[in-house]
């Protein structure tokens, strides 16, 4: 297992890594609102939305992949009426063939976020 760190994404803020690599495939951790320095970037759905993507392609682009690579999102939604508007910022950052999906409805995110992304993706 190799773990996958850099600084263009935020610091874990507690026991756990960015990404972890195993063989070919890459498992990242959550990815909020929270800008590479730790703050957040507290702004509607569509903003926190371009956050998260954008720390994810960091960690993806630490371990040397792309968006090209996710093979499966998981996205928590702190409201799913917010969904067709993360939907629309989320698929900017995609192309096909799309990465298989779930989206959850969750009660709260850390530090009152609207959106948090994990994802899994294979080095071809």
């Amino acid at each position: 297992m190799k773990v996958i760190s850099t600084k263009g994404a935020p610091s874990a803020i507690g026991p756990y890594s960015q990404a972890v690599m195993i063989g070919d495939v890459l498992y990242s951790s959550g990815q909020i609102a929270l800008r590479a320095d730790g703050t957040l970037n507290d702004g509607d759905i569509q903003i926190q939305t371009h956050q998260v993507m954008k720390n994810l392609l960091a960690v993806l682009e630490e371990a040397g992949l792309t968006f090209s690579n996710v093979v499966k999102t998981t996205i928590f939604l702190a409201d799913m009426d917010d969904f067709s508007l993360m939907n629309e910022i989320y698929e900017s950052y995609l192309s096909e063939p799309f990465p298989a999906r779930s989206t959850v409805a969750v009660k709260t995110l850390p530090k009152n976020v609207k959106v948090e992304i994990e994802v899994v993706a294979f080095k071809r």
